[in-house]
């Protein structure tokens, strides 16, 4: 999807076609523009990647094939500081205290871990569990947060303050 297109914008449409059809499909984003608000915009209508056209022909071939497999293709820097600032007006800590108290430590710490863009396999390195335990924690915290998919809870995290961009 394309996020200048005529008739209907790119994000508008992804929006549409996840609202509206019953198994939603795959949506990466692929754009010139590497504009913050288009990232974020485009990840919250449910799209499961954003890529920038001037990206290597073999990056756009991983990417495609990633997000056709089902997993998202989510750049940590892409959505930190968009997430933080479009974010701010609906952080709470009520929403923040609601989700600590609605995940378990582990399905927490699993989170934080997919929002550094860590794979299952990563995730389950870093905290030295298998694989299949990390899609399990995966797979609840999607539940707990009502997330289609890992960029959504990633945001979501963002969004309430549960997860704060890391300052260089």
């Amino acid at each position: 999807m394309d996020v200048r297109m005529p008739g209907v914008d790119g994000i508008r449409a992804t929006e549409e076609l996840i609202r509206t059809m019953a198994a939603p499909p795959r949506i990466m984003v692929v754009t010139t523009f590497g504009n913050d608000s288009y990232v974020y915009d485009a990840l919250r209508a449910g799209a499961s990647g954003f890529l920038l056209k001037r990206a290597e022909a073999e990056q756009l071939l991983r990417a495609v094939r990633l997000v056709a497999s089902g997993d998202c293709l989510l750049f940590p820097e892409a959505v930190r500081q968009p997430a933080a600032r479009h974010g701010a007006a609906e952080r709470s800590s009520r929403r923040r205290d609601a989700l600590r108290e609605r995940l378990t430590e582990r399905e927490a710490a699993v989170l934080r871990l997919m929002a550094t863009g860590l794979s299952n396999t990563g995730i389950a390195t870093e905290l030295a569990v298998g694989p299949e335990t990390v899609k399990t924690h995966v797979a609840r915290v999607l539940a707990e947060l009502g997330a289609r998919d890992r960029t959504q809870a990633v945001i979501t995290a963002y969004e309430c303050g549960f997860i704060t961009p890391s300052c260089p």
